[in-house]
């Protein structure tokens, strides 16, 4: 079935319901409005509890979206040792900006919308996963006390939504060691051209 256009129209009931507009409005359009009201009801809080706060600290990835002001999306990873996302106190994430390409497209994003959606998923051991949603600010690496060198920099997020995300489509995954090449700028090791987008202008620009 296609899906309605979006309007106005939603029921008054909805409106003190976390959750955007559109989501409930095809909550009422599409009739899952029970199923919505009882996850909202039973898994989404507006910080963290000591479970989430725990999940996040033992995390060693989180996926990061964020939009500019024009509403263009981005997404990226965050990677580090378990710790390197820290919970500052329950409202309260921030993670470590590291030296990367120097496109900046996600702290761009910040500096025109400071909304940002963050996953971190348990792919080994739980298989489950946590989405906190809030609003980022950039703070200087002296914000917080750390002995990493690679730190440039901080994104502190204002936890405004936490909640579930369900392991049914979770795969699971072994952790195996390999060699991290942090900091080089050596595009081989660090697989910067991987898909061959530089090494096809080049042959473009020769033929």
């Amino acid at each position: 079935m296609s899906l309605p256009e979006l309007t106005d129209t939603t029921s008054p009931d909805r409106d003190e319901l976390p959750g955007s507009r559109g989501e409930h409005f095809l909550q009422c359009a599409l009739e899952t409005s029970d199923r919505a009201t009882r996850f909202y009801t039973d898994q989404v809080l507006d910080h963290l509890n000591p479970a989430m706060a725990e999940f996040v600290g033992r995390m060693e990835m989180a996926f990061i979206s964020t939009a500019d002001a024009d509403g263009e999306c981005d997404s990226t990873l965050r990677a580090g040792p378990a710790g390197f996302l820290r919970v500052i106190d329950s409202r309260t994430v921030a993670y470590p900006e590291y030296r990367g390409n120097g496109v900046m497209a996600s702290l761009g994003n910040i500096m025109e919308n400071p909304h940002v959606g963050m996953l971190m998923v348990d792919f080994a051991d739980d298989l489950i996963g946590l989405h906190v949603n809030g609003r980022a600010r950039i703070v200087p690496r002296e914000e917080f006390e750390t002995e990493d060198k690679k730190v440039e920099r901080w994104v502190v997020v204002e936890v405004q939504e936490a909640y579930v995300h369900c392991r049914k489509h979770i795969p699971r995954m072994v952790p195996v060691d390999r060699v991290r090449n942090w900091g080089t700028d050596d595009v081989k090791s660090k697989g910067g051209d991987f898909f061959g987008v530089k090494a096809d202008r080049m042959s473009n620009a020769d033929s």
